[in-house]
């Protein structure tokens, strides 16, 4: 359910009206009423964060893309949804992932650059993704390393990812997209039995690793020099495993932080066209708690799956991104990316209204938001080149906004430079990572 849209209906919330731009394919005949969530008064420690949102399936990139560079550049159509933000975010143009396979693998490899064909005789092989790596340095402070978040639960396929995290050796890390579940697992206290049961699942756990490894120890003397090295990675798998059992059992006994549901709309759900603005705040809304609570530092945020997502009244938003320069269509992916940048900018504001030590919240986290295609100026292919991207936030770790930071996207520094930048400014002593030639000039 969704409350009715006017032309220049401003969305309330937070202490802040963000208007939002005529979407054609919003208009509502049911009504609910919009979010009522207050952000609670509290000062939390300055600690750097990262979250990473993905939208699926590219943008109007002849609507998103600014005519000109620099810090005087001019807003795109598309960018004005976040005018009130402007000198918080650098838009960044030109940049690509050169090994991947385009289209809708975009959710796979946006994070990590891999090449997903590079293993022989595999069709699928992916590496870990930037969030995974500043998770493994803040995850030892706080209750949960990360968090995945989706409009589709789990991880889903090859080429059709409902996650943007992959661990250490590339293999997805299940999504939440129920705002209700959520809030349970990040707030919502642990009766007794509860914390017993999970302690006895804990042990248990540990007694069949420690058996595995012991059992492939004896098996690992009699292979190859081949089979050796997947052993090795299988160690690694089982190793990192057992420290996650490890510091999941350290928290058990640790209260949750006491956090108020009023005013979330827990109950709305991700595959209503309807419910899909509601659905969108509220999940930044707790992902928003999360850092304030200092539950985890670092989030990966998949608003859509690939080849699906969000039109609205039954259109969808991958029909619409094969557009053959169609106008009509073009207009509407256009909509669509502006609403997308309206629940940014509203998100960015919460951040921004929240004082922690010496400055704003937002000014401890970074925000890297995008897609892992371009949906094309005149077709609608699906190009791993000329990603549309913005980075936003992390004044006080380094950033740099403002601007726009424009590239050839035939001569382009791969994405990773921003990964690479973004984990660095995490705090995270990482001279490497994927494809990555050096950090991004001008970002940071």
């Amino acid at each position: 359910m969704f409350y009715p849209i006017d032309r220049r209906h401003a969305l309330r919330g937070l202490g802040a009206a963000l208007t939002l731009p005529l979407l054609d394919a919003m208009m509502p005949r049911l009504k609910a009423a919009p979010s009522t969530f207050e952000a609670w008064k509290k000062s939390p420690a300055a600690h750097p964060r990262a979250i990473f949102c993905y939208v699926p399936n590219g943008v109007n990139i002849i609507e998103w893309v600014p005519k000109d560079s620099g810090e005087s550049y001019t807003l795109s159509p598309t960018l004005t949804a976040m005018k009130d933000v402007r000198e918080d975010f650098t838009v960044i143009s030109g940049l690509g992932h050169p090994h991947s396979q385009g289209g809708h693998s975009g959710a796979d490899t946006w994070l990590t650059g891999a090449d997903l064909k590079s293993k022989p005789g595999s069709d699928y092989s992916n590496s870990v993704s930037a969030d995974q790596i500043m998770a493994g340095v803040h995850g030892k402070h706080t209750r949960f390393a990360s968090l995945q978040l989706s409009d589709n639960s789990g991880t889903g396929g090859a080429g059709h990812s409902h996650t943007l995290s992959f661990d250490r050796n590339g293999t997805p890390l299940p999504a939440e997209n129920s705002p209700r579940r959520l809030f349970e697992r990040l707030f919502v206290p642990d009766s007794a039995g509860d914390r017993a049961a999970t302690i006895k699942r804990y042990v248990e756990r540990r007694s069949i690793l420690d058996d595995v490894a012991e059992e492939a120890k004896a098996f690992d003397k009699k292979l190859g020099a081949a089979d050796r090295k997947k052993m090795d990675e299988y160690f690694q798998s089982v190793r990192e495993t057992e420290k996650a059992v490890e510091r999941m059992q350290s928290w058990v006994d640790v209260p949750k932080p006491k956090v108020e549901d009023k005013g979330l709309q827990l109950g709305s759900q991700p595959g209503n066209a309807h419910d899909r603005p509601m659905w969108l705040d509220v999940m930044l809304e707790l992902a928003y708690l999360a850092f304030l609570t200092d539950t985890t530092r670092v989030i990966a945020f998949e608003w859509s799956r690939e080849a699906g997502g969000y039109g609205g009244s039954g259109e969808n938003h991958h029909e619409l991104s094969h557009h053959n320069g169609d106008p009509g269509n073009l207009a509407k992916l256009a909509a669509i990316d502006r609403f997308h940048l309206s629940r940014l900018a509203r998100f960015m504001t919460l951040l921004k209204s929240t004082e922690e030590a010496d400055a704003k919240m937002l000014d401890s986290t970074m925000i890297m938001f995008g897609s892992g295609m371009n949906s094309g100026a005149n077709t609608g292919d699906h190009s791993p080149k000329n990603l549309p991207l913005l980075v936003a936030g992390g004044k006080k770790l380094g950033l740099k906004h403002g601007r726009h930071l424009a590239h050839d996207p035939d001569k382009h520094p791969p994405l990773a430079n921003v990964l690479l930048t973004m984990i660095q400014k995490m705090g995270v002593e990482e001279a490497k990572f994927s494809d990555a030639t050096g950090t991004l000039t001008g970002l940071a």
